[in-house]
């Protein structure tokens, strides 16, 4: 049995709760424990557990996990070292992100595997949260690789592209994919042969994107949420129909805005920090719509 690795890391300004929920990737792939304010999710074949004490000010998050990298995985994964406040500073430009701040406070973009972060976006295409998890958590539990402690199946890996090589469109309808099906089957065929997920990460954000764009299914919105989500581009800026309706009504006073046109006012108006404006208008204009 492999040796269980535990630590802790002190934490100012995160909170674990709305991090998980607000439809970062591991909202979709990790099991979150409402109760105990604990989450746990694959990373290759190790579980990793993480259980956040305190509050958001100033609290801890408790780690295990059998692989002894398990605390810098899940630092980078929870960006634990980004400077909130100066994020925060940056982004409440206006009354509706002052408010999506102080309700949400502690939300974090999270770090993940790009090919994790592709699959789940080609998922959520209209699909709303719900629905995403459902479809990921049936791939994952049907194509992952067993994860065994004491002799039970604890988990399941997330698959990689090699994992998928041969299922069918139909395995992946199944699953529920739907019309995502064709291009989850696409996009593992061309992330098998045509392109290395890890290696184009060095690549600028506009140059990135483009490349992303070539896998069929990937679009202008899941694009810019892989290479914000799976790759760390801050200036990303996705846009689906709630950040579209909310950029509309709270700063066009309704008027229906060209997406090339709502870039332009992100980058303008939130600079260097468009991804983390992007997360807190979507999911404070998601529950507040």
């Amino acid at each position: 049995m492999a040796r269980e690795h535990i630590s802790q890391i002190a934490t100012k300004n995160f909170d674990l709760r709305h991090t998980v929920e607000s439809a970062n990737p591991l909202t979709f792939f990790g099991d979150y424990d409402h109760k105990n304010d604990a989450l746990t999710y694959p990373v290759g074949r190790t579980l990793v557990k993480v259980k956040s004490v305190g509050d958001c000010k100033k609290g801890k998050l408790l780690i295990s996990g059998s692989d002894p990298r398990i605390k810098e995985e899940v630092i980078a994964r929870l960006r634990l070292k980004d400077d909130m406040e100066k994020i925060y500073e940056a982004i409440a430009t206006d009354s509706f992100m002052e408010h999506a701040i102080e309700r949400y406070r502690g939300m974090h973009v999270t770090h993940n595997d790009p090919w994790e972060t592709t699959v789940c976006f080609i998922i959520s295409q209209y699909n709303n949260v719900k629905r995403t998890r459902k479809i990921t958590r049936s791939i994952v539990d049907r194509f992952g690789l067993e994860m065994i402690n004491g002799g039970k199946v604890t988990e399941k890996s997330f698959p990689t592209a090699d994992d998928l090589a041969e299922t069918t469109i139909k395995e992946f309808m199944e699953c529920g994919a739907g019309f995502r099906a064709k291009y989850l089957k696409e996009a593992v065929e061309y992330c098998s042969s045509s392109i290395d997920l890890h290696k184009i990460g060095n690549l600028d954000y506009a140059s990135l994107k483009e490349e992303l764009m070539e896998i069929k299914g990937v679009g202008d919105k899941v694009a810019d949420c892989i290479a914000l989500m799976g790759y760390g581009k801050l200036e990303a800026f996705p846009i689906d129909v709630w950040v579209k309706r909310t950029m509309e009504r709270v700063y066009f006073k309704g008027k229906t805005m060209k997406i090339k046109d709502l870039h332009n006012f992100a980058g303008e108006r939130f600079g260097e920090y468009c991804g983390y404006a992007q997360q807190y208008l979507f999911w404070h204009g998601r529950n507040v719509a």
